[in-house]
C-alpha cells in the first residue's frame, strides 16, 4: 500500500537513523516485517534533493489523537541531526540509532565523525525509553537475538521472518576484521568518539549455545532422553520468555534440544497429525508433512516434519492454554477473561467466561489461564483470582487462585497459589499449583487434593504418556508478577522438564535448561514422533514445500 493511503496522523513512528553503510535499509526491512508495521517512507537529506525532517512533518501532522496500539510506522532518515526536531514533534516516537565502527565500510572518516557526533547529541535529548542504540556489527553477528532485543524495546511483534534481511546480510558480509586491523585507518579522535558511544549500545546476548549447531542447545539431561527413546516420542516445550519453541528428542545416546523462534509462544495443543501453537497475535496450525522428512539433513534421521498450514490472527489476546475438542480448537483468551473458539470471520468467538466477570474487555480481570476438556468439552479452568476489576487478581495472587467447573462456574478448589495447566487424563483431574511447585490430583466432587509431587520450580506446562506426567518448571524472577510466592523460598529453582510417575510421585527423568531460558509455559507430548523437525514460518522449508492433493 502506498504511504499516502496510510492512516494519518503519524501517531507512533519508529525512526531509523545512522551513518551510510550502517545498515539502515536492512533494519527497516526487518521492522516492516513485524505485524502492524507500515512504511512511512525514506527521507535522505544527504541525497541533495532537499527532503528532510520537515518533509515528514508536512506530510503527517503531529499526533493530536489518542495513541493506538497499531499501526506502527517505520521511517528512515540519514541525518541524525533531525532527531531532536522529530522527538519534539512526535512525543510517542521511538528512535533506532545504528552505530558502526570508524573503519567499517567506505564512508569517509569525516562523514562518520559528523554522524557519530550527531548521535551523541541526539542521545543527550532523547529520553532513554524512546531510543535504542545498536551496533551494526552486533546485528550481523547475532541477527536473531539482536533484532529480538530491538523489537522488545520498540514493542513490536516478532516472528522469524523479521530476521531474514540481517541473516542474508550476514551471509554476504565481508569477514570480520580484527580489532587491530579495523583501527588501522581510524584516527585517535575517531577511536575516542567511538568509545563514547559504546556505553549506550544495546546489550545483545550471545546465541543460546554458540558451540552447537544453529537452533540447538546443550542441556543437562538426567534420564529424559532414555525415556523418550522408550516411548518413541518427543516433547514440545514453549518458552515465551526466550521466544523459543523447544523440541526435546532422543539423539543418538543423548538428548537433542532443538530450538525454533516464535513471537511469544504459549499454549500447545496436539492434534492427530500435528499441533496448534498460540503466539502473540496468532494461533498457528502445524501439520506433519511426511514427504519432507526424508529430504532433511542428516538423511534418514527425521520421522516427521511439522509445517505451518494455517494461521488465525487473533490480535494480542494474551492466549494461554489451547485444547482440541468436539467443536474444534478452544483458546483461553486471558486478556478478555474468557474461553473462545475461532472462525473465519472474527478475531475470536467468546464462548464462556466466569460468572463473576461482568463484561468482555481486554483487562485481564482474573487471569484465566488453563483449560481441561472432558470428552471433548470444556469442563475445568484455572484462574489466578476471583475478580471483576482490571488486573484485580494481582493483590492476592499468592493464595487467591481457583479451579472452576465449566459451564456452571462452580469453584472446585480455592486458595491455590497461581494454578495453571488443568488436565483430565486417564479418568482423573490434575492441576499444577505453580506458586508452590506442586503437581496435584483433584477430586472434582469434593475438591480434595493430593500432592503427587513437589518440584524445584514454578510448575507450569503439563502433558502425559500413560502413567507418566511431563511437568515444566520455571526459575521465576522477583517481579511484580512472581514476587512473594511460596516457591521463591525454595533453596533452588530450576527451569526444565520433569517426568513424574503418577502413582508414586517419583521423578523418572528430567532435563534442566541453562543460559537464557528461565521460564516454561507449556509442555506437549508429540506421540509417535521420535525425531521431528518444526519449520519456522518464513523458513526455507516453508518456502520450498507444497502440500497438494496426492502428496505423501
Amino acid at each position: 500500500m502506498d504511504a499516502t493511503e496510510q492512516p494519518s496522523p503519524l501517531a507512533r513512528p519508529v525512526v531509523v537513523l545512522g551513518p551510510p553503510g550502517a545498515g539502515r535499509t536492512t533494519l527497516v526491512a526487518s521492522l516492516l516485517a513485524a505485524p502492524g508495521a507500515w512504511d512511512a517512507g525514506v527521507w535522505d537529506a544527504a541525497a541533495g534533493d532537499g527532503t528532510d525532517a520537515s518533509d515528514l512533518l508536512a506530510r503527517y501532522a503531529p499526533p493530536a489523537v489518542a495513541v493506538r496500539a497499531e499501526p506502527r510506522a517505520v521511517a528512515v532518515l540519514t541525518a541524525v541531526e533531525q532527531a531532536p526536531a522529530l522527538a519534539a514533534a512526535y512525543p510517542h516516537a521511538h528512535f533506532v540509532l545504528l552505530h558502526r565502527e570508524p573503519d567499517e565500510g567506505d564512508d569517509p572518516t569525516a562523514n562518520w565523525r559528523a554522524t557519530t557526533e550527531a548521535t551523541l547529541d541526539a542521545l543527550a535529548v532523547l529520553p532513554p525509553e524512546r531510543r535504542v542504540v545498536v551496533a551494526q556489527a552486533d546485528l550481523l553477528a547475532e541477527p536473531e537475538n539482536g533484532l529480538q532485543a530491538v523489537f522488545g524495546v520498540l514493542g513490536l511483534g516478532w516472528h522469524s521472518g523479521c530476521s531474514r534481511p540481517w541473516r542474508e546480510a550476514a551471509r554476504s558480509a565481508a569477514p570480520a576484521r580484527s580489532e587491530e586491523a579495523a583501527q588501522e585507518n581510524a584516527t585517535e579522535d575517531d577511536l575516542v568518539l567511538a568509545e563514547r558511544v559504546r556505553p549506550h549500545l544495546l546489550r545483545i546476548e550471545p546465541s543460546l549455545a554458540p558451540e552447537t549447531p544453529p537452533g540447538s542447545l546443550t542441556a543437562v539431561d538426567h534420564g529424559l532422553a532414555a525415556m523418550l527413546r522408550r516411548l518413541g516420542s518427543s516433547l514440545a516445550v514453549s518458552t515465551y520468555q526466550s521466544n523459543r519453541l523447544v523440541v526435546l528428542r532422543a539423539d543418538g545416546g543423548g538428548l537433542g534440544v532443538h530450538l525454533r523462534a516464535f513471537d511469544r509462544p504459549m499454549g500447545i495443543a496436539p492434534t492427530p497429525d500435528g499441533f496448534a501453537l498460540g503466539v502473540r497475535t496468532e494461533v498457528l496450525d502445524y501439520r506433519d508433512f511426511p514427504g519432507v522428512a526424508p529430504t532433511l539433513e542428516p538423511k534418514g534421521r527425521h520421522d516427521a516434519c511439522f509445517v505451518p498450514r494455517n494461521s488465525h490472527v487473533t490480535g494480542d489476546i494474551a492466549v494461554h492454554d489451547l485444547a482440541v475438542g468436539r467443536d474444534g480448537l478452544w483458546v483461553v483468551a486471558t486478556s478478555f477473561s474468557c474461553l473462545a473458539t475461532l472462525d473465519t470471520v472474527h478475531s475470536f468467538v467468546p464462548r464462556w467466561r466466569p460468572p463473576f466477570v461482568s463484561r468482555l474487555a481486554p483487562e485481564d480481570r482474573c487471569h484465566l489461564n488453563g483449560l481441561a476438556l472432558v470428552d471433548g468439552v470444556p469442563r475445568y479452568v484455572t484462574a489466578l483470582g476471583v475478580s471483576d476489576e482490571p488486573g484485580g487478581w494481582r493483590p492476592d495472587k499468592a493464595t487467591g487462585g481457583v479451579l472452576m467447573e465449566v459451564p456452571s462456574g462452580r469453584v472446585v478448589v480455592e486458595g491455590l497459589s497461581m494454578p495453571h495447566s488443568p488436565r483430565w487424563h486417564d479418568g482423573r483431574l490434575h492441576v499444577l499449583e505453580s506458586g508452590r511447585g506442586r503437581l496435584l490430583e483433584v477430586d472434582p466432587a469434593t475438591g480434595a487434593t493430593r500432592t503427587v509431587a513437589e518440584l524445584p520450580g514454578f510448575t507450569r506446562g503439563l502433558s502425559f504418556s500413560g502413567r507418566t506426567a511431563f511437568v515444566g518448571t520455571s526459575q521465576v524472577r522477583e517481579t511484580a508478577t512472581f514476587g512473594g510466592l511460596p516457591v521463591a523460598a525454595l533453596p533452588r529453582r530450576e527451569c526444565g522438564v520433569w517426568a513424574v510417575d503418577l502413582d508414586s510421585g517419583r521423578v523418572l527423568g528430567s532435563v534442566r535448561f541453562e543460559d537464557r531460558i528461565q521460564e516454561v509455559f507449556d509442555v506437549a507430548v508429540l506421540a509417535g514422533r521420535r525425531f521431528p523437525e518444526v519449520a519456522e514460518p518464513g523458513s526455507e522449508i516453508v518456502r520450498t514445500s507444497w502440500f497438494v492433493p496426492g502428496s505423501p
